[in-house]
C-alpha cells in the first residue's frame, strides 16, 4: 500500500502579520508547488513586502488569498532576450507607422482591465479578479505598479504591467488585441531595462512563450538574493525615449 504524501502545513497570515521563510512553501511532493502563505491583506505595504522577499499573491474568484514563491523560478534575464527575426521586422514596420506610439503608464486601467479579459489556452476565468485589480491600482497610484502600452491610431492594442521595486521588474501579466502587440511592449520594456541597468524581468512561472523569448528558471534562493540587492537600488524615471530601442537592434 502506498503511503499517503506528507503535506506540510501552510502559514496562516492574519493582518500585519510577516510572511514566512522561503523555504517554507510546498514542494514538489505537494499538491500545490511553491505555495507558501494562505490569508492576510491585499494592500500596497504587504504587495511591496512580498515582492522585496520575491513572494507574489495568485488566486482565482472564491479563493482566499494565496501567496506563492515557486523554485524553481522563471526569470528573463535582460541580456538573454531574443529578438527573434519576425519580431524585429515586426517592430521596425510599427515605427514607422504614422499611428503607433509605444507609451509608458498611459492608461493602467485599461491595460489590466485587458490583461483580465484576455482568452488565454488552457485557462477558463483569469486570476486578475475585482481585488487584485484593486490592489494592482492602488500599487499605480503609490508608484510601484507600472504599463507599457502599444498604440496605433489612439487604440490600445497591446501591452503589459509589471511591479517596479528599485532596479527590479516583476512581470505580471500581458495581453494583445493584434499580431505581436504585447511582444513589442515587452520588447520596449526589456530595452528600457538594460539602459537603466535593470538585470533581470521576473517572469514567475515557465511557459514555452517566455522560455522562446529567452527566459530561463534559476533556483529559488538565486532569485531571492538578487531581488534582496536590486530592490535596493535607486529607481530610474519610469519613462521611454525612442531612441531606447537601440539597446535592443
Amino acid at each position: 500500500m502506498q503511503k499517503p504524501l506528507a503535506i506540510r502545513t501552510l502559514a496562516r497570515l492574519q493582518n500585519g502579520s510577516d510572511f514566512p521563510a522561503l523555504n517554507a512553501a510546498w514542494g514538489a511532493d505537494d499538491p500545490l508547488p511553491g505555495l507558501l502563505a494562505i490569508g492576510g491583506v491585499l494592500d500596497v505595504p504587504t504587495l511591496i513586502k512580498a515582492y522585496s522577499r520575491g513572494i507574489f499573491p495568485w488566486f482565482s474568484e472564491g479563493d482566499p488569498l494565496l501567496w506563492w514563491s515557486p523554485d524553481p523560478r522563471m526569470v528573463l534575464q535582460v541580456e538573454n532576450f531574443r529578438l527573434h527575426r519576425s519580431l524585429r521586422k515586426s517592430i521596425t514596420h510599427a515605427l514607422a507607422m504614422p499611428g503607433f506610439e509605444l507609451r509608458f503608464d498611459s492608461d493602467f486601467a485599461a491595460v489590466i482591465a485587458a490583461c483580465a479579459n484576455q482568452c488565454r489556452n488552457g485557462q477558463n476565468g483569469t486570476w486578475i479578479v475585482n481585488s487584485m485589480v484593486d490592489a494592482y491600482t492602488a500599487l499605480h497610484f503609490a508608484g510601484y505598479a507600472h504599463s507599457v502600452e502599444t498604440w496605433v491610431d489612439g487604440r490600445l492594442l497591446g501591452g503589459l504591467y509589471a511591479v517596479r521595486l528599485g532596479r527590479m521588474v516583476f512581470g505580471e501579466s500581458m495581453f494583445s488585441h493584434a499580431s505581436n502587440a504585447s511582444k513589442i511592449a515587452l520588447s520596449a520594456l526589456v530595452a528600457y531595462c538594460r539602459v537603466h541597468e535593470i538585470a533581470w524581468v521576473d517572469c514567475q512561472q515557465n511557459t514555452q512563450h517566455l522560455a522562446f523569448m529567452g527566459a530561463g528558471e534559476i533556483s529559488r534562493a538565486s532569485f531571492a538574493k538578487h531581488v534582496g540587492t536590486a530592490v535596493l537600488q535607486s529607481a530610474a524615471q519610469w519613462r521611454f525615449d525612442p531612441k531606447y530601442w537601440d539597446a535592443i537592434f
